[in-house]
């Protein structure tokens, strides 16, 4: 059985006492309503919006291309812009990852160039009559990833810088960068297993650890001796077995 609350008895309309209506409260104009963007403001974004859905759909294809590298490999995103340069150029508008493996560390910047044909001469790459710095941006961020990894570490950690292009445009190249690694997106995967083995799978897991912390890209607030140890109880770096070659 439901039972409901009892009502207070409405008072007859008689003993009701007269009671003034409110007037409409006016607004003045323009209060409440949001500022309108201007159609440069508009178009701005729009194409910001466009932009951001392109670099997103160019890193997944890339990362889909490295599905099948198996277990020991590990794809790690990171704050791949400083407070500096969100300060100076708003956002970033740039796309990448890193690839760490067997073959060792790799900073994957992304260039999404669609259908618009690319000319590489050795540190110039030129797409639509422009010449956008991205070798020189794949070398930063490698830099700074290497710098952050080796400061938590406590060991220097060489990371490779590799500029990838997404896009059906053909691409002419005339010459590659010195100390920079280029692939289109298809031939990622193959780029990055050709180094050989060069780090054991357990390494690889323990840096993808490091990278994957907030706090190694914080001024190397990180230290790993709290989650593990790189050797076992007692051993040292001087304790591993000499491999021959």
């Amino acid at each position: 059985m439901t039972v409901f609350p009892a009502r207070r008895a409405v008072p007859s309309a008689r003993a009701l006492p007269p009671v003034a209506v409110p007037h409409p409260r006016v607004e003045a104009p323009g209060v409440l309503e949001p500022a309108r963007p201007t159609p440069l403001e508009w178009a701005r974004r729009r194409r910001a919006e466009r932009g951001a859905r392109r670099l997103e759909a160019a890193g997944a294809r890339a990362l889909g291309q490295l599905d099948h590298l198996g277990p020991a490999w590990h794809v790690i995103e990171w704050p791949r812009t400083d407070v500096t340069d969100v300060l100076d150029r708003g956002q970033d508008d740039r796309a990448g990852f890193l690839a760490i493996g067997p073959s060792g560390l790799f900073a994957v910047t992304i260039a999404d160039h669609g259908r618009a044909r690319v000319l590489v001469a050795g540190d110039v790459v030129q797409i639509n009559g422009k010449r956008p710095p991205y070798v020189a941006e794949s070398r930063r961020d490698a830099k700074r990833a290497s710098k952050a990894l080796s400061e938590a570490v406590g060991l220097p950690v060489p990371v490779t810088p590799v500029l990838t292009f997404v896009g059906s445009g053909v691409i002419s190249v005339y010459g590659l960068p010195k100390d920079c690694l280029m692939a289109t997106h298809r031939e990622l995967d193959r780029l990055l297993v050709a180094g050989g083995s060069r780090i054991s799978p357990a390494t690889a897991e323990k840096l993808s650890r490091v990278a994957q912390h907030p706090g190694t890209w914080l001024n190397g607030t990180y230290r790993p001796t709290a989650d593990y140890r790189w050797y076992d109880e007692g051993r040292t770096a001087a304790d591993k077995p000499a491999h021959r070659r």
